[in-house]
């Protein structure tokens, strides 16, 4: 086995003389190796303090970036306002995770009422969550590493270790940032709204709030806002960098066995940062703030196909007119007469509600679970085939 190490003849003690002289040099890579994986979750990762720790961190040139969002991404799909009229062509981020907690189905069709017990609180990334684990591991790699290099009196390693170590703190200085959400600044009274989200897949969610949570989470996007102006970033972004490839360089010459206790560590990491990429995203934030009701209404949230789908969303918020405005529907003339058709039957069944007391759309009193009935497919198919109307009636 030794032979194949031998660098320097076929004997036994060249054998073994050519292990001992052997360069890792490969654990350089290690250190920069699983970007990926660090860039899941990149962002509120530095929002957390942990990440001002000094610590091991695989692929750490994933945060040092040219430039930082000013916003965190949002989702796909598209969001209207069935009382004020309002359309975004995307969800944002933190509306995404409020309301994903269990994915909706294609043509699946819920309601949920979100409501906010506390005014000032928010939302902020989750104290004890995985991802201060990851920082405290990393943190616990970095006092062995520096223990272990002290012990073997190995100069290199020890290098590396601090400077790989404090880059982490460096660049969560330089990325610290605070979440910024809207807040109404008027307080005068607005009346409650549906809050509809259309996913490409052909799911909707109605959301029933106030005006202060829907200006929050779905009219306007999250801000960023940075603790570090540009410049600064820049200049510690350059430090880093530099940081980084000093400590890569000290690392290639340390001795063997910190070598090997190096890519130990950083094995260890890249696999755990990896299974922490695939959890859930909601499970890094605190989303403690918003209490979220589901109500149920009978026929259950599956569907066959987009045209129930829809009926029921129509049918839950009492109008079409966010149907029209956000262009949900096709736009051949059989439709545009199923969806005022469909606005006739919903318009009734408002005014009927409101003269039993029971309240209109977006009231607290309004009756959960009854919904008016029309065969939304039937009449579309009488629509689409005005021929063959009634006969299969």
């Amino acid at each position: 086995m030794l032979n194949w190490l031998d660098n320097g003849g076929g004997t036994s003690q060249n054998s073994l003389s050519g292990f001992h002289n052997l360069q890792l040099d490969i654990v350089g890579f290690l250190a920069i190796l699983g970007e990926a994986s660090v860039k899941a979750n990149a962002q509120v990762s530095t929002l957390s303090k942990f990440s001002l720790l000094p610590r091991l961190l695989p692929a750490p040139q994933a945060l040092i970036r040219t430039s930082r969002p000013e916003s965190l991404e949002p989702d796909t799909g598209k969001v209207i306002g069935a009382r004020s009229g309002g359309i975004r062509d995307y969800i944002n981020h933190i509306a995404h995770l409020v309301h994903s907690i269990d994915p909706l189905p294609a043509y699946a069709v819920r309601c949920e009422r979100i409501s906010k017990p506390s005014p000032a609180s928010t939302v902020s990334a989750a104290t004890w969550g995985p991802l201060a684990w990851l920082s405290l591991l990393g943190t616990a790699m970095s006092v062995a590493l520096l223990a272990l290099s002290i012990a073997r009196n190995d100069g290199f390693a020890l290098l590396a270790t601090i400077l790989l170590s404090l880059l982490s703190t460096l660049i969560g200085f330089g990325s610290r940032w605070n979440l910024t959400l809207m807040r109404r600044k008027q307080n005068r009274r607005v009346p409650r709204d549906n809050i509809i989200m259309k996913y490409p897949h052909g799911a909707f969610l109605v959301v029933k709030c106030d005006e202060n949570i829907a200006r929050e989470l779905y009219w306007h996007p999250e801000e960023c806002q940075y603790t570090f102006g540009d410049t600064t970033y820049r200049i510690v972004s350059l430090i880093g960098t530099i940081m980084l490839m000093f400590g890569v360089i000290c690392l290639g010459n340390s001795t063997l066995p910190l070598q090997l206790a190096f890519a130990a560590a950083y094995m260890i990491l890249n696999a755990a940062y990896w299974v922490v990429a695939a959890l859930p995203p909601q499970w890094h934030w605190d989303l403690s703030c918003y209490k979220v009701k589901r109500e149920l209404y009978e026929g259950g949230e599956a569907h066959k196909n987009f045209t129930q789908a829809l009926w029921k969303a129509i049918a839950i918020t009492k109008s079409v007119e966010w149907v029209k405005i956000g262009q949900i529907a096709p736009v051949s003339e059989a439709w545009k007469a199923w969806v005022d058709m469909a606005g006739d039957i919903v318009e009734r069944d408002k005014e009927r509600l409101e003269a039993e007391g029971l309240g209109g759309e977006g009231s607290d009193d309004e009756k959960e679970g009854k919904l008016p009935f029309w065969d939304a497919e039937q009449a579309l198919t009488d629509f689409l085939n005005p021929d063959e109307a009634g006969k299969n009636v």
